[in-house]
């Protein structure tokens, strides 16, 4: 089965299941995917707190419920900081939600008061404050996400969707969970460059790292963000783009306010961004090469469930897992079969290891990991279609399931949906 360009450009090469996909469109509104926080304790963000607790306890951060709506996480987190004059750093989440959606996380400010929480109006965010505590938060408090899905303008038949719903359902149980890719969302959804940006800086390339951040254009961007990009990627003239670019690229404005200043310092235009951010740039290249590795595992016919003999392996809860590397200056290659897939890839990309210590900007470099082969598939509801009450020629389909930490509602709903056009399609 043909796998999108956009997707083989991710790294993500091949399906699981066999069966046609329903085809549709997710995220016609944002609340059509819905995005909930689960901690290890079992407690959830909603995006409907309904009752707020008095707050107990003391400690040194105040830990809240930040639901947003059409808001990338890192820019929330700005604005936030920004109307409580505070600095980003104060402000500590356990994961980046989706953009283009409904999504309530659990996040913690330090030394800040439920007054000043009070406070905070910004559109299409919302603050609720939950409890004190002495722990920040961070990936290790972090259970994973439940994800409630619409799935729009499908054009088969009501009995059509249910058998090719069932059918991919059958295959994902047999195989045991679904393909532990990363998502879209990793790398940008209508410019997917954060990985080719990754790869320009751990190769040491920064000249070509901001290029490709600010100057390559995306056909699905507006036409005045596109027509920006291009003509710097034309000039190379910063001092004109930064008067040419849209005031809602903050980012690329930073970048553009330094660069116009100090063409040459490539280096320095990058540590005017987030830090946050710029270790996204070089963990994006690392998801790729995970995809790719992963891709081609599948390809290649080797088993995802059992491990082959000297493979990596993850145990959660009580369960063991195949892993497969992310490579970095600390964690090397497979050693079994999966191995020479591994060094093929990175052969062909021409990156090493030891390429993930970024000797400029150390505070980035990535010692690497594991990540599962396969991901579960938790407690998933698919309700039976119906009419699409925004398009009634067409039906929609909605679905429910939680996925642990680090894993991609996407990876799924491609797998049922099969899409022509991912970008189209709403991922």
């Amino acid at each position: 089965m043909n796998v999108p360009k956009l997707e083989r450009e991710l790294g993500i090469e091949v399906y699981a299941s066999k069966s046609s996909g329903i085809g549709g469109r997710i995220r016609r509104f944002p609340q059509d995917f819905v995005v909930e926080e689960i901690l290890l304790d079992g407690s959830k963000a909603t995006v409907e707190p309904k009752d707020v607790p008095r707050l107990k306890g003391r400690g040194r951060y105040l830990m809240c419920v930040l639901v947003k709506r059409k808001w990338d996480t890192l820019l929330a987190v700005q604005a936030i900081a920004q109307q409580l004059g505070i600095s980003q750093e104060r402000i500590q989440i356990a994961g980046i939600k989706d953009a283009n959606a409904l999504t309530a996380q659990h996040i913690t400010l330090s030394r800040t008061a439920p007054e000043q929480i009070t406070s905070v109006k910004i559109r299409d965010l919302a603050l609720y404050p939950l409890r004190f505590s002495n722990e920040k938060m961070n990936s290790r408090t972090l259970f994973g996400n439940q994800f409630c899905v619409v799935i729009r303008e499908i054009a088969h038949p009501l009995d059509k969707i249910e058998e090719q719903i069932r059918n991919v359902q059958n295959e994902l149980e047999n195989l045991g969970g679904v393909p532990n890719f990363f998502g879209h969302q990793r790398f940008g959804t209508k410019r997917a460059i954060t990985h080719v940006v990754g790869k320009h800086i751990v190769k040491g390339e920064w000249e070509k790292a901001v290029l490709s951040f600010l100057a390559r254009p995306s056909e699905f961007e507006h036409p005045e963000t596109r027509q920006a990009r291009q003509q710097l990627w034309r000039t190379r003239d910063f001092v004109e783009a930064f008067r040419n670019f849209p005031f809602q690229l903050r980012h690329e404005r930073v970048m553009l306010s330094h660069l116009s200043k100090h063409p040459r310092d490539f280096v320095g235009a990058f540590r005017r961004l987030p830090t946050k951010l710029c270790k996204l740039y070089v963990q994006a290249y690392q998801s790729y090469l995970f995809n790719k590795f992963l891709s081609q595992r599948i390809q290649h016919g080797l088993p995802l469930k059992k491990a082959l003999k000297g493979e990596y392996k993850l145990k959660i809860e009580d369960e063991e897992y195949v892993a497969l590397p992310l490579i970095g200056y600390k964690q090397s290659i497979s050693m079994s079969e999966q191995s020479k897939i591994e060094k093929q890839v990175l052969e062909e990309e021409r990156v090493t290891p030891q390429d993930f210590k970024v000797p400029l900007m150390p505070e980035i470099s990535s010692s690497g990991g594991l990540r599962t082969a396969l991901t579960p598939l938790i407690d998933l509801n698919i309700e039976k279609p119906s009419k699409d009450n925004a398009n009634p020629e067409k039906h929609m389909l909605s679905l429910s399931f939680s996925l642990r930490k680090g894993s991609y509602a996407t990876t799924i709903l491609r797998e049922f949906m099969k899409p022509r056009n991912p970008i189209k399609a709403g991922f």
